[in-house]
């Protein structure tokens, strides 16, 4: 495989083209390209960024064949029927579980993910929608580790990179088996833990993006591994 250049602006170009012409006779006609321009170049950028976090976090790892996310979307239970996602994203796991595909969620712990769309780019980490085992344990971590929990999504410089953890899925009342005013209450209302930063076009065509998304998931990593500890995944120094 050879080494990650970039991505170049065809590879947006591509996908705005995707966007329009959401259809079969239309992605078969520029297969080519999409190869060439987004598939080769994600694989290589993932084994770039297991070579990065190697060091960055060690438990977790990238495989161009387990991380890439498929390009066909499953439209078995969906109104929309269009084919193709208008994007490509791949999703950095914890070595110990690898990954469970469900639909468009990976579960089984926290990790790290890219995701690139033509103005909507971003990276980010965390656990989307966990299953309610895992999200129990999460909960209970929460009440019992609630001060580690604050320090780590409280710190200035994690919310100045990040901001604040999206609320997709947010509960309005506590759950069920908790006081209204637990200390962990607001928390305790998430069904989903993930923190993200935008990238833009540049950012993605240029050739330090993995050097910037190594910044960007080091800054992530004690978030990252805080879930994966109240899951019962342990981090690592090294990989041997």
């Amino acid at each position: 495989m050879d080494s990650f250049t970039s991505f170049s602006p065809k590879a947006l170009t591509f996908l705005r083209g995707l966007r329009k012409n959401n259809r079969k006779d239309w992605f078969e006609a520029h297969r080519a390209q999409y190869e060439q321009e987004l598939k080769a170049p994600l694989a290589a950028l993932i084994e770039e960024m297991d070579v990065h976090l190697a060091t960055i976090a060690p438990e977790i790892v990238g495989s161009p064949r387990k991380s890439a996310f498929r390009i066909h979307r499953d439209v078995r239970f969906s109104k929309d029927k269009s084919p193709y996602k208008t994007h490509v994203a791949c999703w950095f796991y914890h070595g110990d579980i690898g990954t469970r595909m469900q639909s468009e969620a990976v579960h089984g712990g926290a990790g790290f993910y890219l995701h690139v769309s033509p103005g909507e780019c971003f990276c980010g980490g965390g656990i989307w929608m966990p299953p309610r085992p895992a999200l129990n344990k999460i909960r209970d971590a929460l009440v019992h580790d609630l001060a580690g929990w604050n320090d780590i999504v409280g710190d200035k410089a994690f919310r100045r990179r990040f901001g604040e953890l999206d609320q997709e899925g947010m509960l309005t009342r506590v759950p069920r088996g908790y006081a209204a005013d637990h200390p962990a209450a607001a928390w305790l209302r998430y069904q989903s833990f993930t923190a993200g930063a935008p990238l833009s076009d540049d950012e993605i065509t240029s050739p330090r993006l993995p050097q910037l998304l190594a910044r960007h998931y080091a800054a992530m990593t004690p978030f990252v591994r805080w879930l994966n500890a109240a899951l019962g995944l342990a981090p690592r120094h090294s990989r041997l």
